[in-house]
C-alpha cells in the first residue's frame, strides 16, 4: 500500500514538476515565432549567389533612377515616336521609289521629271509618312502604357484597348462613323498582332 501510495503520491509530484517545464517550451515557441514572423524578425536580402544562381551586384540609386525613367510612359512614347518616324520615313521613301508617278507634273504629263524633282517628291512623301507613323506610334505606346498602369496587368487586352483608343482618335477627325471603324480596325489589328507574338 505504501508502495502504491508512494507511486500515487509520486505521480502528481512528477506532473507538478513537469508543469513548469511544459510552460517553458511555450515561451520559447513564442520567442521563435517573434523571430520568424514577428516584429523582431531580421530582414535578410536573398542574393541569387546564396540560392545557387549567379551573384547580381546591388544596384546604385542612379541605376534605379535610370530604370524608372526607362520604364516611364513618357520615355516609351518618345521611343515609339522616334521609331515610328524612322520607320515611316523609310516606308515612304520605299513606296515613292516603286511608284511610277513620282515627280510627274499633272499639268504636263508628257514631260520627263528631273532627278531633283523625283528626289524632292520622294522626300515629301517620306516626311509625310514619317509624321503619320510617329503620331500613331506615340499615341499607341502612351495609351497602352497608361492602360497597363491603370489595370495593373500586362496582357493582350492592353494592346486591344490601346488600339481602339488610337484608331478611334485618328478616325474621329473624319466623323463618328470613321472613329468607330478606326477603333474596331485598330483593336482587331492589335489583337491579331498580340495573338501572333504570344
Amino acid at each position: 500500500m505504501a508502495a502504491s501510495t508512494g507511486v500515487a503520491d509520486g505521480a502528481p509530484s512528477d506532473l507538478q514538476g513537469s508543469g513548469p517545464s511544459m510552460e517553458s517550451p511555450t515561451l520559447q515557441y513564442s520567442m521563435i515565432l517573434d523571430h520568424l514572423i514577428g516584429d523582431k524578425r531580421p530582414v535578410k536580402e536573398l542574393s541569387p549567389g546564396v540560392m545557387g544562381g549567379l551573384p547580381v551586384p546591388i544596384k546604385s540609386d542612379e541605376q534605379k533612377m535610370i530604370e524608372r525613367g526607362m520604364e516611364s510612359c513618357a520615355f516609351k512614347a518618345v521611343l515609339a515616336c522616334v521609331g515610328g518616324f524612322v520607320l515611316g520615313g523609310a516606308f515612304g521613301v520605299f513606296t515613292a521609289g516603286i511608284d511610277t508617278n513620282v515627280g510627274f507634273d499633272p499639268k504636263d504629263p508628257l514631260r520627263t521629271p528631273t532627278a531633283r524633282e523625283v528626289l524632292k517628291d520622294m522626300g515629301q512623301r517620306g516626311m509625310s509618312y514619317a509624321k503619320n507613323f510617329a503620331i500613331v506610334g506615340a499615341m499607341f505606346s502612351c495609351t497602352e502604357c497608361i492602360i497597363e498602369s491603370h489595370r495593373g496587368q500586362s496582357d493582350w487586352k492592353n494592346a486591344v484597348y490601346s488600339g481602339c483608343v488610337t484608331g478611334g482618335a485618328i478616325g474621329f477627325r473624319a466623323g463618328l462613323k470613321a472613329g468607330v471603324l478606326g477603333c474596331g480596325g485598330f483593336a482587331a489589328f492589335s489583337a491579331a498582332i498580340e495573338y501572333y507574338l504570344r
